[in-house]
């Protein structure tokens, strides 16, 4: 007699060619951060027509799921993200954006369509189950907000007792996974840096205050801290993404507005960057004359994985895929990810499911023009997750 992973298995198998139509489609029309309205209702109709329950809202695309066995059993969650970015694809792939100026760069694509294959899987077999299962489908993971938060408080966790997720990655050979136990990925803050100096006329700058000599003062002090104030043993990264100033070649600027990103995997460390930061742009300001405005916006969390859970998502991933295609991944890595704020609440994992394969030109980094995921992807992430989810509903310590 099959056991229930073995039906679930042999559904996700049989209905792996629509689960790639509906990623390929999903690929073909993506939305950015917030807007996520024709993926959205894409998973509804199809979660529908499976008998889940849907609670959405009127905020945002948002979406959560519930298959229901019985009201008092152990619920756990499965998540995934839908949005876009605003990169104009060119993949040359049959169902490539044709939306002109957005694509699916981090494969946010094939996360919705792996949960959607384990939400049809689980639905066929829902008389089965030993608990209920929990689908997040949620906006805005690429925006700096994030859209965790908001599905958190229109009651994602409520009830449930662990959470998984995982995340396409091109530097794993499909077929293969990369794990971490721990702190898998970075806080991730958001900084805005104003200077304000005096104009005067190119050809007499001491009649002014040069913004844009003061900024590339503060630029290099900014460098420092990590490398002079932060302990070596604890990552941080302080990365300027742009710097926009001045109107004419022969006008000293007297304003410079500055944005940037702060990374780190020590709550520590993260905690005091700003402090560091603000005594380097207040020093540098005071020796030249001029002003400034500091504004530092908390992110993401560290993404920690709970050990418990990594034990789950292993011991199925080598059942399913072998041991040897199970690696650990060891250091984390310095990219923010909200699906952390999920884990500051309930117990669960992240992993990385490897989308690579060269020969169909999936090896390129997220966030590139040519990134695609290999469909191949799609089968392994349905059945460990599905047999990740149905394994924690059967621990009683999970």
């Amino acid at each position: 007699m099959k056991t229930l992973k073995e039906k679930l298995f042999k559904t996700i198998d049989e209905i792996n060619e629509r689960i790639i139509e509906i990623r390929h489609d999903i690929h073909k029309h993506p939305e950015l951060s917030g807007q996520e309205e024709h993926t959205k209702y894409l998973a509804k109709g199809i979660l529908e027509a499976n008998g889940y329950k849907i609670t959405e809202s009127e905020e945002h695309y948002g979406l959560i799921a519930d298959l229901i066995v019985d009201e008092s059993a152990k619920t756990v969650a499965i998540r995934a993200d839908m949005d876009g970015l605003p990169i104009q694809e060119q993949t040359g792939k049959p169902y490539a954006s044709v939306i002109d100026g957005i694509m699916h760069a981090c494969g946010h694509d094939s996360h919705t369509a792996i949960a959607l294959g384990a939400a049809i899987a689980m639905a066929t077999h829902k008389d089965e189950l030993p608990g209920n299962i929990r689908f997040i489908f949620q906006p805005s993971e690429e925006s700096k907000e994030g859209g965790s938060v908001e599905m958190i408080e229109d009651g994602a966790l409520r009830g449930v007792s662990a959470i998984f997720g995982l995340h396409a990655y091109p530097y794993l050979h499909s077929g293969k996974i990369g794990y971490k136990y721990g702190v898998m990925l970075a806080s991730a803050d958001i900084f805005t840096i104003e200077i304000f100096g005096k104009a005067a006329h190119g050809a007499r700058p001491h009649e002014g205050v040069d913004a844009i000599l003061v900024t590339s003062m503060i630029v290099n002090s900014l460098n420092h801290i990590v490398s002079r104030r932060i302990d070596p043993l604890h990552p941080a990264v302080i990365s300027l993404g742009t710097i926009e100033g001045g109107t004419a070649a022969n006008i000293i600027c007297d304003h410079v507005l500055l944005k940037g990103t702060v990374r780190t995997i020590n709550e520590g460390v993260r905690k005091n960057i700003p402090t560091m930061m603000e005594s380097s742009i207040e020093g540098v300001c005071k020796s030249m004359g001029a002003t400034y405005k500091f504004e530092y916006q908390f992110g993401q969390p560290e993404l920690i994985n709970h050990d418990s859970m990594v034990d789950i998502i292993v011991g199925e991933a080598k059942d399913i895929i072998g041991e040897e295609n199970c690696v650990d991944l060891v250091d984390p890595v310095m990219g923010g990810e909200d699906f952390s704020e999920y884990l500051q609440i309930v117990p669960g994992a992240f992993f990385r499911l490897g989308t690579g394969n060269e020969e169909k030109q999936t090896t390129v980094p997220q966030h590139n023009s040519r990134f695609d995921v290999d469909d191949d992807a799609l089968q392994v992430g349905m059945k460990i997750m599905s047999a990740s989810a149905l394994e924690a509903l059967t621990k009683e310590d999970a």
